[in-house]
């Protein structure tokens, strides 16, 4: 019976209409049948109580309740019909297109009406960690926006920014839907009126062709008018050329792959820097900002470095915008230059005289020892390899040795020799670096044990491209480091491992010993993407860090500074990095109350502030010829602690 029912109202609309009109005849015939038969007023004549009937029936339907002649009862009828297909049709059409706007509302296609915000177009890995960035840097600002534009659905862009970000306070967040690359869909986040623009990188093989196109809609959309800073993000060095021109001259253009490969190096070659860089980019503490200083105009930099009381100097941008970080001592501040420094805000510098603060006595006298050549092992191959592989031949120490293992099933490496049967008999020197190949499985425990890994001073895992495998990009990361770690704990000897980790949520799973690292280039690289965005003049700054063979961040140990086990002030250590060259920002100390104990970052002390440096202690500095510096120093111990010759230069 249910299946002829059901089939019979499928057939048509007016099926369906017969037998709603029969139901609800069905029901509310009867129903006022007995409404009038139980009624004491009712009339007594059959003829009044069917015409009672008709008159609550018609009520009921809202279909008049007129009585008499037939005719006059049809034309009642005929006229409830037509209000009831009025009003129906009217209710219809405002249903319809309430539905049809909240529809396109749940879309993302209505236009934003905002000014200051910040766009952000593309979805990446990185977009999380920029639209966090950005909602961090304007919480200080009253309703401000961040707007996303990707070609992706509305609502499942708003949840998934909400289950990563949590409340984000004044600050709102607007998605929309579209195309990046059409300028009607760019129209609707308003990028004229915006305060910066950001494309991220795409994380399709013809990404970087998507942010040039949507450069170009971007110009497009924008016309004559000069627009916001935008930066944007490439993949591939082929392309950032043709980003550049399409950006236009207030375009930033990053490179994403080169920026993850040069963090791994610098990891590599100087443990510990990874926190350090975290701590700068973001916007959670002290970070890299300009400040104007006509008052010092003239004085020697090496001065300067102890005349802010509340900010660290690490250098000039000189008038031309050229940023020279760490410049010599008796480097003269000129007209227009600006003063590079980490600080709290923009405009906590103060300027004060510390150099009361300096105490001759606590002074170290010895300097730093030699330091020696290292060898890499540098298991995995992808598109930022060569990039990495460029890093270490640039700034390793002469005499080291990179070994290069590949799976059988992954590309050969292009930039380097064919895959060598004994990777130790024959090598390519590369600028005093050598490099050898070899293939074996990385997963494999007896092949990773074949390699012999307690023999290297550091171990460097790459994970496949993420195009390779999209939904597991750190599976065989996270499996390559658990046999390592089982490795180390039968030899007894933990070599540092930095491990290239794609999705942030992952770091937490690495099986790291306490003197290794995970890199998740694509969070640093959306951490400098949203820097940049805020102060387009920062950008020299950090492609000068970050630059193989320019100014670089190190962690020195701190008695090459002070006197070990003894208290002195940040401002005796600003004094003696001074002496050597190099501008002190900060250090990191190992917290054994901290849950869980490992090292802290602590940028931009306060001068006056005083504490026993041990000898576990390293002050952060940022020195000059990064290149010159390189090198990495010995395998940590069992323990996990570091050998002191590691950048000890």
């Amino acid at each position: 019976m249910r299946y002829r029912f059901d089939n019979t109202l499928a057939r048509s609309t007016g099926r369906l209409v017969g037998w709603l009109a029969v139901t609800c005849l069905g029901i509310v015939v009867p129903a006022s049948a007995l409404l009038v038969w139980t009624d004491p007023s009712s009339p007594r004549s059959l003829s009044g109580r069917l015409t009672a009937v008709w008159r609550v029936s018609a009520e009921t339907l809202r279909l008049g309740a007129v009585t008499g002649a037939p005719l006059r009862m049809l034309l009642s009828v005929l006229l409830g019909l037509m209000a009831l297909l009025y009003v129906s049709t009217l209710i219809g059409v405002i249903t319809t297109g309430l539905t049809d706007r909240l529809t396109e509302l749940r879309r993302g296609r209505s236009t934003v009406v905002e000014t200051g915000h910040s766009v952000v177009l593309g979805w990446s890995e990185q977009v999380f960690t920029v639209v966090g960035e950005l909602v961090a840097a304007r919480a200080d600002q009253r309703w401000s926006a961040v707007v996303v534009l990707a070609d992706r659905d509305k609502t499942e862009m708003e949840e998934a920014l909400a289950a990563v970000l949590g409340p984000t306070g004044t600050t709102r967040l607007i998605c929309r839907s579209g195309s990046t690359a059409d300028p009607d869909a760019l129209g609707l986040v308003s990028p004229g009126a915006a305060h910066a623009v950001l494309v991220l990188p795409g994380t399709e093989a013809a990404g970087d062709t998507e942010t040039v196109r949507t450069l170009l809609a971007l110009r497009a959309v924008l016309g004559e008018h000069a627009g916001p800073p935008v930066v944007a993000c490439v993949r591939d060095e082929r392309y950032r050329t043709a980003a550049r021109l399409a950006a236009g001259p207030r375009g930033i253009v990053l490179e994403s792959d080169r920026t993850a490969a040069g963090l791994i190096a610098h990891s590599a070659l100087h443990p510990g820097l990874t926190p350090v860089l975290r701590e700068l980019l973001d916007f959670a503490g002290d970070e890299f900002y300009l400040a104007a200083a006509p008052e010092l105009v003239g004085r020697r930099f090496g001065d300067v470095l102890l005349d802010c009381a509340t900010a660290a100097v690490a250098g000039l941008v000189r008038a031309d915008g050229t940023p020279v970080l760490s410049p010599p001592p008796e480097t003269v501040v000129a007209p227009g230059d600006r003063l590079v420094v980490v600080a709290a805000d923009e405009d906590s510098a103060r300027w004060e005289d510390c150099r009361a603060l300096v105490e001759p006595s606590a002074l170290a006298e010895h300097g730093a020892g030699p330091v020696e050549p290292s060898r890499f092992l540098l298991l995995g191959w992808n598109r930022r390899a060569p990039h990495l592989v460029d890093q270490l031949r640039r700034c390793a120490r002469p005499g080291s040795v990179l070994h290069v293992v590949t799976d059988p099933t992954e590309q050969a490496p292009p930039t380097l020799p064919l895959p060598l049967p004994e990777p130790r008999r024959t090598a390519s020197l590369v600028d005093g670096l050598t490099v050898t190949c070899g293939t074996a499985d990385p997963t494999d425990p007896s092949s990773l044990r074949g390699l012999d890994p307690g023999s290297y001073d550091r171990i460097i895992v790459l994970g496949p491209d993420t195009g390779d495998d999209a939904d597991r990009p750190d599976h065989r990361t996270l499996v390559v480091l658990l046999i390592l770690r089982s490795l180390a704990q039968e030899t007894g000897h933990s070599v540092p491992v930095i491990a290239e980790i794609a999705d942030e949520r992952n770091r937490a799973l690495a099986p790291l010993g306490p003197s290794s690292e995970a890199v998740v280039g694509g969070q640093l690289t959306g951490l400098l993407m949203a820097q940049v965005s805020q102060n387009g003049h920062l950008a020299g700054v950090f492609e000068e860090l970050f630059a193989a063979g320019g100014s670089a961040l190190r962690l020195r140990p701190a008695h090459h500074y002070v006197l070990a086990d003894r208290p002195a002030s940040f401002a005796t250590i600003v004094a003696a990095a001074r002496d050597r060259s190099e501008c002190a920002i900060g250090y990191r100390w190992h917290d054994t109350a901290a849950a869980p104990a490992g090292h802290q970052i602590r940028l931009n002390p306060a001068k006056a502030g005083r504490r026993v440096w041990s000898r576990a202690d390293e002050i952060v500095v940022v020195v000059r010829d990064g290149a010159a510096e390189g090198g990495a120093g010995g395998a940590g111990g069992a323990d996990g602690s570091q050998v002191a010759r590691v950048d000890a230069s």
